[in-house]
């Protein structure tokens, strides 16, 4: 989908790579995305876009199919042993591929253009645009719910106020890198003081006494190994979010330090707080109880804060607003890469030369993801991707595997034991069994969507003889792109863009 690339048209009478930002001191940077993160920022992508709506709302899932209290938590714990498993395979990736885009990059590295492109069309369409969303859409309802306490949400203000969710941190994240990063920090502190307050009331209930719950904990726990793969399946999910510092790979400051530690905070930070609050609702809640919620955190906090129980829906929002925030910085960036390969129009591979962003990649994710807030089917098209994002993770860690055999010599920063990512594998593939089995209606949708890139793929970056007519109509709309958000491409480019 490269618009420029031959001869004659519009796009060479205005070069895309001449401009650069002069400060007052007359130094001039290059054009190209800062590297404004450290490991704080680090710390609160990962923890910020983990810990969503999932905890607070409706951890259930585990339980309904656990059978137990005990297994539940176990469960729970095995699931930030799996994901840390998984982040450690992402260490070695994300420091030997030292390019943004994650699993798009490094499927597209280890297998190729045309397979990279398909992960990167179902991320387009589908993935990415429903899952901003859905999160924005549970702000919404979040912050609205104090004021309509005994009655359903009104469906049109809810939208509204999804979209301008997505609009504002679309600006933000436009606006400066650095600005997102502290809505990113601050938010992700939010969530954690309002996990820490449920934390806190529980262990307070446990020291009085309020320990039915644990009494017998294994009292009643299924038998049937399939009942634990769904809830494994239900809980991993809970974690989704852990492989998102790697979008951003080239805007890390130290990224063979910073990724790899940031990480490793992170997931057993989340881990940890994760049991603490299940043990803490279980110190309120009943099992029945917290199965019967559709929101436990605010039963849970109906039952304890009485009339300040309105601060939980306020915290949830508070999650969610920090979670939309991280998931746009990585959407965007991948968008951003994918224009950049030529798998995407030239035009969002373009970046501002006042704020280095990705202005006209965070426009169009924008532009998607409002585009999906007027469609009354959004949960059910996400509900078709899961079997693909496991597969995504599953294909990346699988390149992992067939990288250390193509190139065996090659230095890596990071190089994790063999049996890390040969295990994470394994378990990738019993959640790609399970859905197959249990939802295989699902499953085949989201592999026809999939499939739907591959005319695209030949259309857009396969034919080179393109007509005339549509080459200028596309460098001529690139031209005016760049003269509305003054943007250039980067001036420098990481050497692994340029792989065929």
């Amino acid at each position: 989908m490269t618009m420029a690339e031959n001869e004659g048209t519009p796009a060479e009478k205005e070069p895309m790579n001449s401009n650069t930002n002069t400060d007052s001191s007359g130094r001039t940077d290059a054009v190209t995305l800062k590297k404004e993160m450290g490991l704080l920022q680090g710390v609160a992508i990962i923890v910020g876009t983990i810990v969503g709506s999932g905890i607070f709302v409706s951890p259930k899932g585990v339980l309904q199919y656990s059978g137990s209290v005990g297994a539940s938590l176990m469960l729970w714990a095995a699931c930030g042993v799996v994901s840390l498993v998984g982040a450690m395979c992402y260490t070695e990736l994300g420091t030997f591929i030292l390019i943004s885009g994650a699993d798009y990059a490094y499927i597209r590295h280890s297998f190729g253009n045309f397979v990279g492109f398909l992960f990167l069309w179902v991320l387009l369409v589908i993935i990415t645009p429903t899952s901003n969303a859905i999160i924005a859409l549970t702000f919404a309802n979040y912050m609205i719910q104090p004021f309509f306490p005994h009655c359903p949400n009104p469906e049109i203000p809810t939208r509204l106020l999804a979209a301008a969710c997505l609009c504002l941190l679309t600006f933000v994240n436009c606006a400066s890198v650095k600005w997102a990063n502290k809505v990113q920090v601050f938010f992700t502190a939010a969530k954690l003081l309002a996990l820490a307050i449920i934390i806190i009331t529980g262990i307070v209930r446990f020291a009085m006494g309020h320990t039915e719950s644990f009494e017998n904990a294994f009292e009643g726990s299924s038998d049937l190994a399939g009942d634990y793969g769904l809830a494994f399946f239900s809980g991993f999910f809970s974690y989704t979010g852990w492989n998102y510092l790697n979008f951003v790979t080239e805007e890390i400051k130290n990224p063979n330090k910073n990724l790899p530690r940031s990480i490793w905070i992170s997931i057993p930070v989340v881990t940890g707080f994760y049991i603490l609050v299940n043990i803490a609702y279980f110190t309120v809640l009943s099992p029945a109880e917290m199965l019967a919620s559709d929101a436990v955190a605010v039963t849970f906090a109906e039952k304890m804060f009485g009339i300040m129980a309105w601060i939980m829906p306020v915290f949830v929002a508070c999650s969610c607003f920090g979670g939309l925030n991280g998931c746009i910085i990585a959407s965007s960036r991948l968008f951003f890469i994918g224009g950049r390969n030529g798998h995407l129009p030239d035009f969002l591979s373009l970046i501002n030369t006042k704020h280095f962003t990705p202005v006209p990649a965070l426009l169009f994710s924008c532009i998607l993801s409002l585009l999906m807030l007027v469609t009354t089917d959004v949960y059910t098209l996400i509900s078709y991707m899961t079997f693909i994002e496991v597969l995504i993770v599953f294909m990346s860690v699988t390149g992992l595997l067939y990288l250390r055999y193509r190139e065996p010599n090659a230095v890596r920063p990071i190089k994790v034991s063999l049996w890390i990512p040969i295990s994470f594998v394994l378990m990738c593939f019993v959640l790609l069994v399970l859905p197959l089995i249990f939802e295989a209606k699902e499953c085949l949708i989201g592999i026809l969507i999939m499939s739907t890139g591959i005319p695209v793929y030949w259309l857009g970056v396969l034919w080179k003889r393109k007509p005339k007519s549509f080459l200028n109509l596309t460098a001529s709309f690139t031209i005016l792109v760049q003269k509305m958000f003054m943007a250039v491409q980067e001036d420098e480019t990481p050497a692994e863009v340029k792989f065929e």
